[in-house]
């Protein structure tokens, strides 16, 4: 039996640290969704639709690495693909009580799919999508803590 593990977040916009943790995640299992979130109440920098063309440029050379959207309940969309693990990163401590949290409300409506927590390589701990576009916003070099593509799509949005 394959593992395929699903990878969830709103990668707006996707950084080097979730890269990072993507090809771990595609060392570790058979295949790994990154899951974009599709999320109505949030205004996104980039929309759905260029979220998920960047991952599926950024992953194109890696097979077991598919990009695909969602909304409702992860647990749902997870048992929906059939798979079997949530991957999530921890960049710090202050990381920890809220997905622990959401590990356990996740366990608790479907017992069948496992949490695996991943750090990012110690040159990304303090990187975030939140970080990335403020500093971008405010003129700050975002270059080697987002992939190219994403540096040029930013460029674009200014």
């Amino acid at each position: 039996m394959s593992t395929l593990a699903v990878y969830p977040g709103s990668f707006d916009p996707l950084t080097n640290g979730h890269v990072d943790i993507i090809l771990r995640g595609a060392r570790l299992f058979d295949r790994i969704v990154v899951a974009i979130l599709v999320n109505a109440e949030k205004a996104p920098l980039f929309s759905i639709q260029e979220r998920v063309e960047i991952a599926r440029e950024v992953f194109k050379d890696q097979r077991n690495v598919e990009v695909d959207t969602f909304g409702g309940l992860l647990v749902d969309y997870v048992e929906a693909r059939k798979a079997q693990v949530i991957v999530r990163g921890l960049r710090a401590v202050s990381d920890f009580e809220f997905e622990f949290q959401m590990a356990l409300m996740n366990r608790r409506l479907n017992s069948k799919i496992e949490t695996v927590f991943m750090m990012p390589a110690e040159q990304y701990t303090y990187i975030s999508s939140r970080l990335i576009k403020e500093v971008f916003a405010l003129g700050g070099g975002v270059h080697g803590l987002v992939p190219d593509l994403v540096e040029q799509r930013l460029r674009q949005k200014v």
